[in-house]
């Protein structure tokens, strides 16, 4: 029974692929993850970035409107009342935003580390 397959397979015999074709199959799929990951990371870290400088404009334009008289508050416009609780709301979700970055930025840094650990070979070749 063995010779049957044998004959029938003479010239379609089992080959593996060689060492390097499967350090390159490895090597593709890490790189795509670890790709994706500092993807993710220079978005998210941007994103602080530009957040970060448009709270501090917005803080900036809260001092300046709120006044520096003692009781400023008790003799400021509707108007302005109304647009400095605006900003603190806007503020407010600003920096909720920022805590939300930073906990997410720390996770994309392990998973990096992660993996690079884990694929202590490999080499994120430079992309032209």
């Amino acid at each position: 029974m063995f010779q049957l397959f044998l004959r029938a397979r003479a010239d379609n015999y089992f080959k593996a692929r060689s060492a390097d074709r499967d350090t390159e199959s490895d090597r593709a799929r890490v790189g795509s993850i670890l790709r994706s990951v500092e993807d993710a990371l220079r978005a998210a870290e941007a994103e602080h970035a530009g957040l970060t400088s448009r709270i501090n404009d917005v803080l900036a334009q809260a001092a300046v409107t709120i006044g520096n008289d003692y009781d400023e508050y008790l003799t400021r416009d509707t108007e302005d009342n109304h647009y400095q609780n605006l900003l603190g709301v806007e503020i407010a979700n600003g920096q909720r935003r920022l805590l939300q970055l930073g906990t997410t930025i720390g996770h994309f840094k392990f998973i990096r580390t992660a993996l690079i650990t884990r694929f202590p070979d490999f080499k994120l070749r430079a992309e032209h």
